[in-house]
């Protein structure tokens, strides 16, 4: 038998000992987006907890300040989760697609947050006002949902139109 048979007859010869370039960086890539996505719901945990934390204290907490205003309560905590959530997926978790030109990005930001702090609050409208619960047990799920589909909502929009710059390379 000839050199040349012996490598074709042996299938554990020509088998590759590592994997394929596409799915090595497919397996990167989808690694990346992974952990990405873990940061982006640590800063969104965050501003979680700011926003149905204030929202709280100043519904139900010391001096109830806006015990029968809950969509002006819901309203203040939305601005201060937002400056927030600004913050951290800015400097870390799109930290490496950040642009050169961060006015635009913050004003792009802000409009987004805009367009998608309206869920929770309609959210909310809905479940006080047209379903009339509302006791605070009932106020917390409305908002809860409307975060949750503001979320989804805020990671589709800053990967497409907020943090648009090419990756750079992490340090």
């Amino acid at each position: 038998m000839s050199a040349h048979d012996e490598l074709t007859a042996s299938p554990s010869v020509l088998a590759p000992t590592t994997p394929p370039l596409a799915s090595t960086v497919r397996a990167a890539a989808l690694r990346a987006r992974a952990y990405e996505l873990a940061r982006f719901l640590s800063v969104g945990g965050v501003a979680f907890v700011v926003d149905l934390g204030l929202f709280n204290l100043l519904r139900f907490g010391p001096g109830q300040l806006l015990e029968h205003k809950p969509l002006t309560a819901k309203i203040l905590s939305v601005i201060a989760a937002t400056l927030v959530s600004w913050l951290g997926n800015r400097h870390w978790t799109f930290s490496r697609q950040r642009t050169d030109r961060p006015t635009r990005e913050l004003v792009v930001f802000t409009a987004i947050n805009l367009v998608c702090a309206v869920v929770p609050v309609l959210t909310l409208a809905f479940s006080h006002y047209a379903r009339a619960l509302t006791t605070p047990l009932a106020d917390n799920v409305a908002t809860v949902i409307g975060i949750a589909i503001g979320t989804a909502m805020r990671y589709v929009a800053y990967k497409r139109w907020v943090f648009t710059g090419s990756t750079r390379p992490t340090a």
